[in-house]
């Protein structure tokens, strides 16, 4: 009998354990540049346009944006299959709710393949960095 309350004590010994552990690491995360955050999403609404997928990349668009265009008007403003690769190729967030995005944009033209230089701007609205359509 003794054993087992032991053998009980070190299991929830081990989960309080465990328990600090997570909350330890959790704690030495640091919080992701926003840089970083805003790259991946221009990336994936990028990778959305050229796959297509106007709905996908219409949600990223900042709520004033959306507020002021709706999805149909987005999707008949949008030349499906005209992109072929855009690459996110820098962020520089000029203070803390405001970044501009360096792109490539690879189209076809008369069977050639363009590459041109684009800026966006994305911005902050509360915990969520959003594409400003201007």
């Amino acid at each position: 009998m003794g054993k087992t309350k032991f053998h009980g004590f070190g299991r929830q010994f081990a989960a309080v354990l465990m328990t600090a552990l997570l909350a330890a690491c959790a704690a030495t995360v640091p919080p992701r540049a926003s840089e970083e955050i805003v790259k991946e999403r221009a990336q994936t609404r990028w990778n959305a346009l050229v796959q297509g997928d106007v709905k996908a990349a219409y949600e990223f668009f900042s709520p004033g944006s959306r507020a002021t265009m709706s999805l149909a008007d987005f999707a008949g403003g949008i030349r499906i299959g005209f992109w072929k690769v855009v690459t996110v190729d820098k962020v520089d967030c000029n203070n803390a709710d405001r970044c501009e995005v360096a792109t490539t944009i690879e189209y076809e033209y008369r069977g050639s393949r363009i590459k041109t230089p684009n800026k966006e701007v994305w911005i902050r609205d509360g915990s969520q960095w959003w594409y400003l359509r201007r």
